[in-house]
C-alpha cells in the first residue's frame, strides 16, 4: 500500500469533504458499483473516510480524491474505498421464513422439475453475503435437507464485492453472541467452540466450510458464472441501487438462474415498477417466468 508522509495537522484535524469532492465520489462510486449516495450521505462518508485519510497520510480530501481517481489508486485502494460505503448488516437465520420456503417448497419444487440435486448438485448463490452468517445458515438447512433426503447434493458460491467481510467469511469464526439466532440442536451439530474458554468465540465446522465457494463479485461487471443457479439470495442489496441499475441487476441475475429458479430478495425489496420476468411465489420471493 502506498504511504505518504503524516503530518500532526493530518493526525489531530479530521479533513472535510466539500461539496465539490463530494460530488466526484458519488459518481465514482455510482459509476463502479452501482450504489447511489445522496447529499444526505456526505456526513457519513465524510466520517469514515477520515480513517482512510489519517492511515495514509492524506491532508485532505482532494490529495484522497487525486490519489484514488489515479490507475495507482483504483488498484490499491478502490476495494478500500467500497468496503468504507458498504454496509454489512446481517445475522444468523435472518428472516427465518425464507429458510422455511426454502426447504418446504422451493427445493422439492426443483427436485420435481430436474431432479436437481440428484442428476446434479443443487446449486445456491448468496449474492453479497457480507461476513457469511447467510451462506453459513444455506449450508445448515441444505444439510439438515440431505440427512433426510439421501443421495441430495448441493453446493453454495457466497460473493461480497468487500474484500474485508469475505475475509472474515472464509475464516468462519464468530462470537458466540452472534450465533444466538441459530436453534440449539444446530449448535451442537455444527458449531466448534474455542479451546480457549476465555476467548467466547465459535467456528463453523469443516463440513459447514467445504460446502461453500467464496470470491470476489462486482454487481456492475461481468459476473463471469459459467453455471446456473436453481436459488439466489440477494437480500437487502438493491436498496442501495436506483430503478434503473435494479432493472438491469435483476435482469442479470435471472439469466443466470434456471426456469423456474428462485430470487429471495430483502423484506423492504420490491420489484413494483421494474420490467423482469419474475413472478412472486411468496413474500419477497420470486419465480423466474
Amino acid at each position: 500500500m502506498r504511504q505518504h508522509s503524516q503530518t500532526s495537522h493530518s493526525a489531530t484535524i479530521p479533513a472535510v469533504l466539500n461539496d465539490k469532492v463530494f460530488g466526484h465520489f458519488s459518481r465514482f462510486i455510482y459509476d463502479e458499483v452501482g450504489i447511489k449516495l445522496p447529499p444526505a450521505k456526505k456526513t457519513m462518508l465524510e466520517a469514515r473516510l477520515n480513517k482512510r485519510l489519517k492511515l495514509l497520510g492524506f491532508r485532505s480530501f482532494e490529495e484522497y480524491a487525486d490519489y484514488v481517481f489515479s490507475d495507482v489508486g483504483r488498484n490499491e485502494e478502490l476495494v478500500n474505498l467500497i468496503d468504507v460505503v458498504t454496509t454489512n448488516k446481517t445475522d444468523f437465520f435472518r428472516e427465518p421464513v425464507h429458510f422455511e420456503y426454502l426447504v418446504k417448497s422451493a427445493i422439492p419444487t426443483l427436485i420435481y422439475a430436474f431432479n436437481a440435486g440428484f442428476d446434479r448438485p443443487f446449486k445456491i448463490w448468496s449474492a453479497g453475503c457480507s461476513t457469511g452468517e447467510e451462506p453459513y445458515t444455506m449450508s445448515m438447512v441444505l444439510s439438515e435437507f440431505a440427512a433426510a433426503q439421501p443421495g441430495f447434493k448441493s453446493s453454495i458460491l457466497a460473493t461480497d464485492i468487500s474484500t474485508v467481510v469475505l475475509s472474515k467469511a472464509k475464516k468462519a469464526i464468530y462470537a458466540e453472541e452472534r450465533v444466538d439466532t441459530i436453534p440449539l440442536q444446530l449448535k451442537k451439530k455444527y458449531l466448534l467452540k474455542s479451546k480457549d474458554k476465555s476467548k467466547l468465540l465459535v467456528r463453523m465446522s469443516p463440513a459447514l466450510r467445504a460446502m461453500i465457494h467464496f470470491q470476489r463479485l462486482n454487481f456492475m461487471e461481468d459476473f463471469g458464472l459459467h453455471e446456473q443457479m436453481d436459488v439466489i439470495f440477494c437480500r437487502n442489496v438493491i436498496i442501495y441501487f436506483d430503478k434503473p441499475t435494479q432493472e438491469r441487476l435483476l435482469n442479470r441475475f435471472c439469466k443466470q438462474l434456471v426456469k423456474g429458479g428462485y430470487l429471495f430478495l430483502g423484506h423492504s425489496e420490491t420489484l413494483s415498477g421494474l420490467n423482469v420476468p419474475l413472478t412472486p411465489v411468496a413474500s419477497t420471493v420470486y419465480r423466474k417466468l
